[in-house]
């Protein structure tokens, strides 16, 4: 009888078998407020959700590895490319900084959208007697903190995409366009880790007076 001997397998062994590099999708919501900081893989796609309505989300990128990697999604590269076109329509690619695509928008309920301000941060607040508000800057920065940011002043060098925000030709409008439930999705062209802000801008009633609950859906098929 010939007895057959097979190889010994042990749980480190599994780093070695075929498996599907495409992640699951997950759902996170944002409070109201705040931010959030997530990887994002390229071949996938990820969704920005605004929950309630009228509520702006400030949008940064960074082409992985961060922070050695010194390239990141830039609204000015951006608009040069769409020839001064704004917002993106869907099919258009949001560029980085070195002029190659990151994400492409592939649906946007809204329509409506921001690449011309600033992301608000401390001082901005101060100048308008609000110093302990919270601010994009700050919330970008305080979760990126896990992928080595140490300063909002870092997350503050780079200018947002502001999805859902009403400011045509750097007019403020008081209230948005969105609604509850509208979303936004991107494909991703470049491993990147995002960091998103339920901006808390709620000065004079800007957008509706208080910042709402957004969620973030990763690991979707294009």
């Amino acid at each position: 009888m010939t007895i057959l001997k097979f190889p010994s397998f042990s749980p480190s062994a599994k780093a070695n078998l075929p498996s599907d590099e495409t992640p699951s999708p997950k759902t996170h919501t944002v409070p109201g407020g705040h931010g959030h900081a997530f990887e994002v893989k390229k071949g996938t796609s990820f969704r920005i959700i605004d929950l309630h309505g009228r509520q702006i989300v400030d949008m940064m990128a960074w082409v992985l590895p961060y922070p050695s990697s010194l390239e990141h999604l830039s609204m000015a590269y951006t608009r040069y490319h769409l020839n001064g076109t704004a917002p993106p329509a869907v099919g258009d690619t949001l560029v980085t900084n070195k002029s190659e695509p990151i994400f492409k928008l592939t649906h946007d309920d809204c329509h409506t959208h921001d690449m011309t301000f600033m992301a608000c941060n401390p001082a901005f607040y101060a100048e308008k007697g609000v110093p302990d508000h919270r601010s994009c800057a700050e919330n970008i920065a305080e979760a990126m903190r896990p992928w080595g940011m140490s300063s909002y002043l870092q997350a503050a060098s780079v200018d947002p995409f502001n999805i859902f925000q009403n400011t045509p030709d750097m007019t403020l409008k008081d209230l948005g366009c969105s609604r509850a439930g509208d979303f936004v999705e991107f494909e991703v062209l470049k491993d990147a880790v995002v960091g998103v802000s339920s901006c808390p801008y709620d000065v004079d009633g800007f957008g509706g007076g208080k910042a709402t609950d957004i969620a973030v859906m990763t690991g979707l098929k294009p």
